[in-house]
């Protein structure tokens, strides 16, 4: 295996004949490349700099102990630098990207071109309200959509992402709780398949979280539930439809479970694109719910871009709307900033959220229509079913029957093959797929979690299926080498991970410098 001068696996030369040597390592049109500082030349520079004129240093008796470190690189190596990086990069627009309970799919390009619409790109948070009414009436239309697909009373659309929205759910729920005085509710109720940031979330806010366990075909135990409902309960933070791709059958009598202990049901809405259109939480008895722009209405996900989760409150917790939100006062729009002697719990940030992602939202709903949001469910689930059928002979279904928007298996069908999860994942980095999720939900055994989105069209999915049936059938017939070894076609070959994550090196250092430690 090929090593750069940092020690790191390049991917060029093999003993496997078909991955030649090459002398510049670089591969046809795939340039190998260096770290941008190991490109440093002395005196090389982009632009021109005026001579620093000599000056009295303004901290005392501390003297600089070295110079900056910033490398020095003429203008058309840093383009080439970061547009080699780009190339690297696997994309949405490049493949398919079956990354499980974080929905990537594709973003049209008619939602990117109305958020760099003048007024919306460039609007400030502490303008005027006088020279913002466009950007609130936005806002206003876009609640009034999320109200209106949810069946819900209210709506805030300022906190920054999912788990900023359950936050923000729980802390309604508590401030519900203490205005009538029952502050002997010191728990919440979560199924084990939830989400991790569900229990960490009621530990923020001051609850014990008491977990749920799952019946045998990965709904929540009904019965279980019930035996755990009492006068210390304050809520339910459930998944519909949950992380194992199922919908919950018995989400009405969970609900009438849990108001009847006097407690509130709060949902994840991670997955509500694949109901959207479809099923109105509100009718399945849910008072709070969060719902992630970028996983059911296309804003961009990842790379930590901007994140969105506004918050939709049924009747029960209406009065508990945290500000800021948008208003209409005769022929006028403006924000209600302060939360007034009412019981609400106050502000979730500082402004009204993230103004980019509300007009992508609105832009999708609305180039959509009600019943182009009907279709977007109907093809995430018919989708993830289609995967499902066309992998079920090879690979294991963790459980029986149709699913939602995803398709979960297990690692039953890798059992004394020598092959993980984990090389199945690799070997299909070498077939030009992203990996989809892995090991998730932890309560399957090496779970394989795969989301195709309803974006995908069959001649996709087709081909990812064609890859994955190959994998498992290579699995099956001992080749545990060629697993172990996978990727090889990539710019980095597998890392040592153990010792990536015992001995990593978080900062660049000369080569005579760099001490003996994994990437």
């Amino acid at each position: 295996m090929s090593m750069n001068n940092q020690g790191r696996p390049t991917g060029i030369g093999s003993a496997d004949s078909a991955v030649p040597d090459t002398i510049t390592g670089n591969r046809g049109l795939q340039i190998e490349e260096p770290l941008i500082f190991e490109q440093d030349s002395a005196g090389r520079c982009g632009v021109d700099l005026p001579e620093v004129p000599a000056m009295r240093m303004r901290l005392g008796t501390v003297k600089p102990r070295a110079a900056v470190g910033l490398p020095g690189l003429a203008e058309p190596q840093v383009v080439r630098h970061y547009t080699r990086l780009s190339q690297k990069n696997y994309a949405i627009d490049s493949g398919l990207y079956p990354l499980g309970s974080c929905t990537m799919k594709h973003n049209p390009r008619l939602n990117e071109k109305m958020a760099r619409l003048p007024g919306f790109s460039d609007v400030h948070p502490l303008q005027p309200e006088s020279t913002v009414q466009g950007a609130l009436e936005l806002m206003d239309t876009l609640a009034h959509w999320l109200k209106t697909l949810t069946g819900m009373a209210a709506v805030t659309l300022a906190p920054a992402a999912g788990a900023h929205g359950e936050m923000c759910g729980i802390m309604a729920i508590r401030s519900a709780h203490e205005a009538r005085g029952d502050t002997g509710r010191t728990k919440i109720l979560v199924p084990e398949s939830a989400h991790g940031t569900n229990p960490a979330t009621a530990a923020a806010c001051g609850y014990t979280v008491e977990s749920i366990p799952a019946t045998p075909d990965g709904r929540v135990d009904l019965e279980a539930l019930k035996a755990k409902l009492g006068p210390d309960v304050a809520g339910l933070m459930l998944t519909n439809p949950n992380t194992c791709g199922l919908f919950e059958r018995e989400i009405l009598e969970i609900a009438e479970a849990v108001h009847g202990a006097g407690g509130y049901f709060y949902c994840d809405g991670a997955n509500f694109n694949a109901i959207v259109g479809r099923v109105r939480p509100a009718d399945l008895g849910i008072d709070v719910m969060h719902i992630n722009l970028h996983k059911t209405f296309s804003t961009p996900h990842g790379g930590g871009g901007p994140g969105s989760g506004p918050v939709v409150f049924a009747e029960s917790l209406a009065p508990y709307l945290p500000v800021p939100f948008v208003v209409k006062e005769k022929g006028d729009f403006r924000l209600v900033e302060e939360a007034g002697e009412g019981p609400a719990f106050g502000r979730m940030k500082a402004f009204h959220g993230q103004m980019g992602m509300f007009v992508r939202a609105l832009a999708y709903m609305m180039s959509h229509g009600a019943d182009g949001l009907w279709q977007v469910a109907s093809d995430a689930v018919l989708n993830a079913n289609y995967v499902m059928a066309r992998l079920q002979d090879v690979m294991t279904p963790s459980f029986d029957g149709p699913c939602m928007h995803e398709c979960l298996f297990d690692d039953r069908f890798l059992k004394g093959t020598g092959v993980t999860t984990l090389d199945i994942a690799k070997a299909l980095i070498d077939e030009g797929f992203h990996p989809m999720t892995m090991y998730f939900p932890l309560v399957v055994h090496g779970a394989l979690l795969i989301e195709p989105t309803e974006t995908e069209s069959k001649a996709s999915l087709d081909q990812f299926v064609t890859a994955l049936r190959a994998l498992a059938e290579r699995a099956k017939s001992g080749d545990v080498e060629y697993f172990q070894g996978a990727p090889r076609l990539t710019p980095r070959r597998r890392l040592d991970e153990t010792g990536a994550a015992r001995k990593p090196i978080l900062r660049w250092t000369p080569p005579a410098e760099q001490a003996q430690a994994a990437e």
